[in-house]
């Protein structure tokens, strides 16, 4: 790559209406460089990113590249100055292979008009070789792992020669050893291709990891700027949420041993049995990596999907839930890891996103809006919600503060919920709206007697930090059942050994399978 200047942002401000959303931000992002922005949500990293990516354009300020001053961007013309921006949800085409994707809407023509397939194939060989992916260009995306289509999306990018790559959230929906291997690959692109690249992320440890600098953005404004080499993760906690409680904080308090569920060979369409007993005010972690089967467990507990065999007892009750309203009926409610597929209506306000679950129950033949402006207010000021207006449409909600919205339609007592489950709570979440939410789920498990919470979660610092106890769930079987005392690092070992070990054992059953 050729030599190039940083890019600027000088004086970049933002407003919707009387609101502002970003105040007087100057930064500098430097070639070879990796530039972690940090910030709580509702800080304005999404509305950063959407000015330099051309979704957002500035209320005032400029973007400056090679001494020419922008004042904002179509997203075609940040694309054209060099400004590259990958998603958290990625903009693949499955059924296509991977180089089609490589070239989706920028396709290769011949002289006579028909599409290059083959010379379309031969430069994605070239550009997986340079950033060093080993990947088929003529592969099918769906067949690929989740860490190979984002690699697709880093070739994509990197085909355009970019002078700035954008990386928002990108770890969120991979695994361990998916998750080194793209931050091998940003330090590649940065170090060794010249590309300057944005990091955004809320894991801190992946910061340290890959960020040559980071910056923090606090209720919009940049709070610093600094060399990664000085700073450690408590001045970043600080900087990010001043007020958070630190997450390796546990509570001290004596679990009952009342059992509130039990579990009684349980099995879903693929874990299983699961034996075991949730006592009342507990917080039961499962904790597992991608594939362990975690969400097909809390899906099916749930009535998302019908399990196998087996029985569950809830408050001295036997279930059978064919369906999440009869699950939500007995008093089994889920957050799902998904809040923008599975959870959150964007189009609806902050009321109706709060209520949804309760209409037939609250309203049996006309809203009563008075009663659900009053729940929202009470709720939003529980849970500390931002924006707090009722009628923010659900899309105005980031991280945290979906979360919270989505939390709250089970913490208003709209229903009796006895069983409480989430997938990932905090995945996407700044650390001080995680510290919050997993006070509000101790309350929910502590205040009212006949509640419990379940969680699944991929991260072993959560389940350290909020599980009374924690179930190690490895390709679908319970591998241990353990007290978060153990500690992180010991979690994570026995997580992998049990996994190696699983491995083996499946290999050694398939090759006595075919002897016979």
């Amino acid at each position: 790559m050729t030599a190039r200047n940083s890019i600027q942002l000088i004086d970049l401000c933002k407003s919707y209406g009387t609101v502002t959303v970003l105040k007087n931000i100057n930064l500098e992002f430097r070639p070879g460089e990796v530039h972690a922005i940090l910030g709580a949500n509702g800080a304005g990293k999404s509305t950063l990113l959407g000015c330099l990516s051309g979704a957002v354009h500035p209320s005032s300020g400029s973007i400056v590249i090679d001494g020419r001053e922008f004042k904002g961007f179509a997203p075609r013309e940040a694309l054209d100055a060099g400004i590259s921006i990958i998603y958290q949800h990625f903009q693949l085409a499955n059924s296509l292979s991977v180089s089609d994707n490589v070239f989706l809407g920028d396709e290769r023509r011949t002289k006579w008009g028909f599409l290059d397939k083959a010379g379309q194939a031969r430069i994605t060989s070239e550009v997986l070789a340079r950033i060093g992916l080993e990947l088929d260009p003529d592969e099918i995306v769906e067949d690929l792992s989740v860490g190979e289509q984002q690699g697709i999306e880093i070739a994509r990018s990197v085909r355009r020669e970019p002078r700035l790559l954008i990386l928002d959230e990108p770890t969120a929906a991979l695994g361990k050893h998916e998750v080194e291997a793209l931050l091998a690959l940003v330090r590649r692109l940065a170090h060794e291709l010249g590309v300057a690249v944005i990091f955004v992320t809320h894991l801190l440890g992946e910061v340290m990891a890959v960020a040559d600098r980071i910056s923090v953005l606090r209720e919009g404004q940049v709070l610093w700027t600094r060399a990664r080499s000085e700073v450690g993760i408590g001045e970043l906690v600080a900087a990010i949420s001043p007020d958070a409680v630190s997450l390796e904080t546990r509570r001290s308090r004596e679990v009952s041993q009342k059992g509130l569920a039990r579990f009684h060979g349980f099995r879903s369409s693929y874990c299983g049995p699961f034996d075991l007993t949730i006592n009342e005010g507990e917080i039961l972690g499962i904790y597992g990596m991608l594939g362990s089967g975690r969400t097909d467990l809390l899906e099916t507990i749930a009535g998302a999907r019908r399990p196998w065999s087996g029985r569950l007892t809830l408050r001295d009750r036997e279930l059978h839930f064919e369906s999440t309203i009869q699950a939500m009926t007995a008093g089994v409610a889920l957050v799902a890891s998904d809040r923008l597929a599975q959870a959150l209506f964007p189009s609806l306000n902050a009321v109706e996103n709060l209520m949804m679950p309760h209409y037939s129950r609250m309203s049996r033949l006309m809203r009563k809006p008075r009663k659900e402006l009053g729940m929202f207010r009470q709720m939003a000021a529980d849970l500390q919600l931002r924006p707090s207006g009722p009628t923010t449409a659900g899309s105005a909600f980031s991280g945290g503060n979906a979360q919270k919205l989505v939390l709250g339609r089970w913490l208003c007592g709209l229903r009796d919920i006895a069983l409480l489950l989430l997938d990932e709570p905090t995945q996407g979440v700044d650390v001080g709206s995680r510290a919050q939410i997993y006070q509000l789920l101790r309350r929910f498990a502590k205040e009212v007697t006949g509640r419990a919470a379940m969680f699944a979660t991929s991260d072993p610092e959560e389940a350290i930090a909020l599980a009374d106890r924690i179930v190690v769930l490895v390709n679908g079987q319970v591998a241990h059942v353990v007290d978060p005392s153990i500690g992180e690092a010991e979690l994570l070992s026995l997580a992998q050994t049990a996994e190696i070990a699983h491995g083996a054992t499946h290999q050694l059953g398939s090759k006595e399978d075919i002897a016979l």
